[in-house]
């Protein structure tokens, strides 16, 4: 597994991310084990989560994915330097007005919150999972940076930000002399390009940010399991707004179709060659793949060595640059 420099820090990521939304929701603690031991196996070192994983599933209250990553890093005596835990703050997570937000209240708490459920003394990447119009950009700032000056916090990151939005938040960082965003968790992929690709993609390159895409294969749409037979296939994803946008556009089959064709060359399933795009995207340090079971991750880890031709690349890209 390669590793790989996050933007223009010091800090290195395996070259693929294991998402843990799943865990608490569509994975047990068993399978949730088991996806992570076959993850470090594989040589990912680098876990992302959110402390509201997973408040929407009737009986969890948030904070499930988390309590199961602290659960195995116990259970296995993982050292805590081998891996980088990412986690996000903004969501709701408890009763009252200050119950979610990127305020200086609300950060302070969840962050303690979320260092007590994952079991260790610092986060390694702490991010605003999306904006938060009612809290100004320097009191959110000042929040991360005193939990870095503090050690319980040592990078901070954005997720779901526009660029100007971005640029602002550097500029705030710069002009205060605060800790600054160096990570950016866009929704990207080949049926979802022109949100990062029209703008954040040339902010981050040029500012030096890290970038960890969320739902690089389209909520499942760029494994294959979607067809123009079977539109509304029985999954946990389905209702999702991308899916109930992609399954009746039938450019979207064209790209899998594609897909398909290409990974037929390599002898690789669908997944990996859509994560083999996207890592030889430029600035991409580490797409996030989720997995409800071992074999889904499976699916995914050969992509790092899949090397895509550039003819190969530029048909991908000349079907998906509508997206």
């Amino acid at each position: 597994m390669e590793q790989r420099r996050m933007g223009r820090t010091g800090l290195k990521v395996s070259s693929l991310c294991l998402g843990t939304m799943t865990f608490g929701w569509s994975a047990d603690v068993a399978t949730s084990f088991a996806i992570m031991d076959r993850a470090v196996e594989a040589g990912i070192n680098f876990f992302d989560s959110a402390d509201i994983y997973s408040y929407w599933i009737k009986g969890n209250k948030g904070g499930e994915s988390e309590t199961i990553i602290g659960q195995w890093l116990k259970d296995r005596a993982v050292p805590r330097h081998e891996v980088v835990i990412a986690t996000k703050v903004r969501g709701p997570m408890w009763e009252g007005a200050n119950g979610q937000g990127l305020s200086r209240a609300h950060i302070v708490k969840a962050a303690e919150d979320s260092l007590r459920r994952l079991g260790t003394d610092y986060l390694d990447l702490y991010q605003a999972h999306y904006p938060d119009d009612e809290t100004p950009l320097d009191e959110t700032l000042a929040a991360f940076d005193q939990l870095v000056h503090d050690g319980k916090v040592r990078y901070v990151g954005a997720s779901n930000y526009p660029a100007w939005l971005l640029m602002k938040s550097l500029w705030i960082s710069d002009v205060q002399h605060l800790t600054r965003f160096d990570c950016l968790q866009p929704h990207y992929s080949l049926l979802h390009r022109s949100e990062y690709e029209r703008e954040l993609e040339a902010v981050c390159h040029d500012q030096g940010i890290g970038v960890i895409p969320y739902s690089p294969l389209a909520a499942g749409f760029l494994t294959g399991k979607y067809t123009r037979e079977n539109r509304d296939p029985d999954t946990s994803r389905s209702e999702s707004g991308l899916i109930k946008r992609l399954v009746d556009d039938d450019r979207a089959y064209d790209v899998v179709d594609e897909v398909r064709r290409i990974a037929v060359v390599h002898d690789v399933p669908l997944a990996q060659i859509a994560l083999a795009w996207m890592l030889q995207r430029p600035g991409i340090t580490s797409p996030i793949v989720g997995a409800r079971t071992v074999e889904q991750l499976e699916e995914t880890l050969g992509a790092v060595g899949v090397l895509l031709a550039p003819e190969e690349i530029a048909s991908l890209e000349g079907l998906t640059e509508k997206f």
